[in-house]
């Protein structure tokens, strides 16, 4: 695999969607419920700070995402929050990783002075293990603060790192 993260654009919306609905269909570490069409996926990917997309120039397919944008608004504008997908069959390949890094550096350029996580749920371990090895702490637990798919509630563990 020859990883490339290239700003979205329309070319890359089918492949965004897929990738993206996986994660909200596993509905295991997305608040969101609802699955993105072509109309709304590229809306809400052009509405975002910036779309990165992690592109395979080997296999010519999306194979990961994260979406960039301000956590808040006003005074706390200056702290940016991100969400990560990746291909559910190119998970554990590194893919993830590199889309941290290049959204710490993409939101250090567009003036965010902190990357802040709001909602990582605890059970997602591979998770948790990259945002500490990339320096992110820990803020604490909000017990049963995600609504997981089967009906269960898990307990989210919010992270910050200045950038």
């Amino acid at each position: 695999m020859n990883i490339e993260i290239r700003p979205y654009n329309k070319d890359y919306i089918q492949g965004a969607i897929y990738v993206w609905n996986e994660v909200v269909e596993d509905g295991v570490a997305f608040p969101q419920i609802e699955l993105l069409t072509e109309t709304s996926g590229d809306e809400f990917f052009l509405e975002q700070s910036f779309t990165g997309i992690a592109y395979d120039t080997d296999s010519e397919k999306v194979v990961g995402l994260y979406i960039l944008h301000p956590n808040n608004i006003g005074r706390c504008g200056h702290i940016a929050n991100a969400s990560y997908a990746v291909r559910k069959n190119l998970r554990g390949n590194h893919i993830g990783e590199k889309l941290v890094i290049h959204s710490l550096s993409k939101a250090k350029e567009l003036g965010f002075r902190i990357m802040q996580f709001n909602a990582v749920v605890k059970s997602n371990k591979h998770a948790l293990y990259l945002y500490e090895k990339l320096g992110f702490v820990r803020l604490g637990i909000i017990p049963k603060g995600f609504l997981m798919k089967d009906g269960t509630y898990e307990d989210i563990v919010p992270h910050y790192r200045a950038l």
